[in-house]
């Protein structure tokens, strides 16, 4: 991360993506994005109740953020990722305490410690983002091939906000995993119509290839690598845990 001078000061943050997965000649398609540090504006965003309330907070305080010309709709997941954390530690220190629970012991740690620039960007093979944001995939039963794109912040927040609807309407119950798929897949046996995709979604993927499939999006998605130990303080065991982010995270205690 390099400091960059204009007339706010700014950094530079590489992006998990390393760019592959815009267009050539998009402002991203380097690798990189700016963003400027956080002043008591983006503190009156994250002390906004209106927009804690509407749950727009976190996208509010990236917009104003983000000095690059580029849209926050147009970043993907993990390039997103990345720029929280950065903007976390520019604006707060590294440090980050967060209450955590033993995965062993279901005790609850208080205050544990993480150093938010020791989590790295997952490594990923060049080799197979030849083709901006389009894989290939072959499901292991049914052997049928899908097409697929990782998720922008657009795609997350329209999935998000037809999963809210579903809560409200159908008594609670929700379609979160094949609302998801329908914002991945683009094809289906080269078929990219609509209707074909999302039947094939709705009564044709199979549990086995729909599990599969998610793990191979998983392992091939840039992001940050968010795996963390936690040394748990009452059974003594050592486990492998994700990163807990809590409300806290952009408003740590003075």
């Amino acid at each position: 991360m390099a400091e960059k001078q204009q007339g706010f000061p700014t950094e530079v943050v590489d992006l998990p993506s390393k760019g592959l997965l815009y267009p050539e000649g998009h402002v991203l398609s380097g690798g990189t994005i700016e963003i400027k540090y956080m002043t008591a504006r983006e503190e009156d965003i994250l002390t906004s109740q209106n927009l804690i309330q509407k749950g727009v907070v976190l996208d509010e305080l990236l917009k104003s953020l983000i000095a690059s010309k580029v849209q926050l709709n147009e970043l993907m997941i993990g390039d997103k990722n990345a720029i929280m954390i950065a903007a976390r530690v520019f604006g707060y220190g590294k440090m980050y305490s967060v209450d955590t629970t033993c995965p062993d012991c279901g005790e609850t740690e208080k205050d544990c410690e993480y150093d938010l620039t020791s989590f790295e960007h997952k490594e990923i093979d060049e080799k197979q983002y030849d083709n901006n944001n389009v894989f290939e995939y072959e499901l292991p039963q049914s052997k049928r091939k899908v097409e697929y794109k990782f998720m922008t912040h657009k795609d997350e927040a329209d999935a998000s906000n037809e999963i809210a609807k579903m809560k409200k309407t159908m008594g609670g119950r929700t379609k979160e995993v094949t609302t998801r798929l329908r914002k991945q897949i683009v094809s289906v046996d080269g078929n990219k119509e609509v209707k074909y995709i999302n039947d094939f979604i709705e009564n044709e993927f199979f549990a086995v290839d729909s599990k599969s499939y998610r793990d191979n999006y998983s392992e091939l998605m840039p992001d940050i690598d968010f795996t963390t130990h936690f040394n748990c303080g009452m059974c003594g065991e050592i486990s492998e845990i994700e990163l807990p982010i809590a409300a806290n995270f952009f408003w740590p205690s003075r």
